[in-house]
């Protein structure tokens, strides 16, 4: 089955430690993403929701573990999906630029259909859930920043 990516990039008017901060933090993506609620269930190497660290997220019926495998402060976040869609090979990579007193934030994601046939399903239904995603961790990311001044 062929491998599925999506990709979004936005400019954030916020500093990447602004941005990574938000994105380190399972806690906070609810309030800025489309996501319900967050749990961490495994912490992570010498930081708890560092590399290695195991959380929940739930939207209505739809429960995702994630596991971060790297987090690379202003610079590098990524996680994979355990389970919770029927996917396999789920990575995100979350890439922070500066460009001034901006962040470039790209989020790219790419995973394998576990049903023939319904890669594009999932792709499309992921893509806009993760526009919606980027969208709201630059908004979340600027508010502070604006907060800090």
């Amino acid at each position: 089955m062929a491998q599925q990516v999506i990709e979004h990039e936005l400019t954030a008017k916020a500093p990447p430690a602004t941005v990574f901060a938000l994105l380190a933090d399972g806690s906070t993506w609810p309030s800025w993403s489309p996501l319900g609620s967050f749990e961490l269930v495994h912490a992570g190497d010498g930081d708890p929701e560092g590399v290695g660290a195991v959380r929940i997220f739930r939207t209505g019926r739809v429960q995702s573990r994630e596991r971060v495998v790297m987090a690379k402060p202003n610079e590098r976040f990524c996680y994979e999906l355990i389970s919770g869609l029927a996917v396999r090979d789920y990575l995100a990579t979350v890439r922070l630029q500066e460009s001034g007193d901006r962040t470039v934030i790209t989020w790219r994601s790419t995973f394998r259909a576990k049903v023939p046939g319904t890669g594009w399903i999932y792709r499309r239904q992921l893509s806009r859930f993760i526009g919606l995603t980027v969208n709201g961790l630059a908004a979340a990311a600027e508010s502070q920043t604006l907060a800090g001044r």
